[in-house]
């Protein structure tokens, strides 16, 4: 019985592998082909924040400003009970500013501006270059815990595995053209986190393993690795799920994008530390040898 469950989760890990790799060459083709669709903080633009009527709805405000303002803006409900917060582009060159409180004087009998700013391109350039930077930092420290933890065969798929998970959430975020902001960014920073934490458990049992049966084959330990952790894996997966799954349903607009990027950040960051965290290491040849402590000739 215990042989077919060890066959199976085999199965599962080289198929999921098999898997993993094509939804990383699909997103990596996304991203080239469309790329991401970077909203106003990263491409600068205005930010109005009005209040209207209480009785007054996203779509309606929709409706009457994406006829002057175009389909890309962002209404996300305020502090209170009327108080909008506006979001869009800023005017090509030769255009007039629009009037907010003119357009929404159609739908509101009482319209108030509470402020108007804008971002510049500039600002938004500066938190790509920022953004980017702290993404290479965040994986480089990584890196180099990984290698100071673990064998660096047995670090490789750790780190394969987190490089896959973002990959996979830019690679969706490309094919959908959904808006990449900040709070997806600061999601992204945190599947980071959640996957490396994923991994280690794994990494850390198969490294015991190692120590513990020498003479076992890799394959059989990661198996046997995988088993240990899996209840374990599946109650901290199941539990995070739901709490995003709550942000999904009552977050709204404004942590769409952040529930969305951690829901598929989650998904991936389980199967990729179950499968390829131990694929990868198989492939470069692990073995209990690379652990056990090297023999000194004590001859003269």
């Amino acid at each position: 019985m215990t042989m077919n469950i060890k066959q199976h989760i085999r199965t599962i890990r080289y198929f999921t592998s098999g898997l993993s790799v094509a939804l990383m060459l699909v997103s990596v083709i996304f991203l080239g082909w469309k790329g991401l669709n970077f909203g106003l903080d990263f491409t600068g633009g205005m930010v109005t924040e009005v209040k209207v009527d209480q009785n007054l709805t996203r779509p309606d405000l929709a409706q009457v400003l994406s006829q002057e303002l175009g389909d890309e803006i962002s209404i996300t409900q305020s502090s209170e009970q009327g108080r909008w917060v506006i979001r869009y582009a800023l005017p090509e060159q030769g255009d007039s500013v629009v009037d907010i409180a003119t357009l929404l004087h159609g739908v509101s009998e009482q319209v108030t501006v509470v402020s108007n700013s804008m971002v510049g391109a500039q600002v938004g350039q500066e938190l790509v270059d920022q953004g980017g930077l702290a993404l290479l930092m965040c994986m480089l420290t990584i890196l180099g815990y990984l290698c100071f933890r673990f064998e660096w065969r047995l670090a490789s798929g750790s780190l394969l595995a987190l490089i896959h998970d973002v990959v996979l959430v830019l690679g969706f975020f490309a094919a959908t053209q959904l808006e990449f902001n900040l709070t997806v960014f600061a999601a992204i920073l945190a599947i980071l986190g959640y996957s490396l934490n994923d991994s280690i458990i794994i990494a850390d049992r198969i490294r015991e393993l190692l120590v513990a049966k020498p003479t076992a084959y890799i394959k059989d330990i990661n198996d046997q690795a995988i088993m240990a952790t899996f209840s374990r894996t599946m109650v901290t997966s199941g539990t995070t799920l739901i709490t995003v799954g709550a942000l999904w349903l009552m977050g709204g607009d404004a942590l769409l994008g952040f529930s969305t990027a951690m829901f598929i950040g989650i998904l991936s960051g389980t199967w990729s530390s179950i499968s390829v965290g131990t694929v990868l290491p198989e492939w470069l040849q692990l073995e209990p040898k690379h652990y056990l402590p090297v023999e000194v000739d004590s001859a003269p």
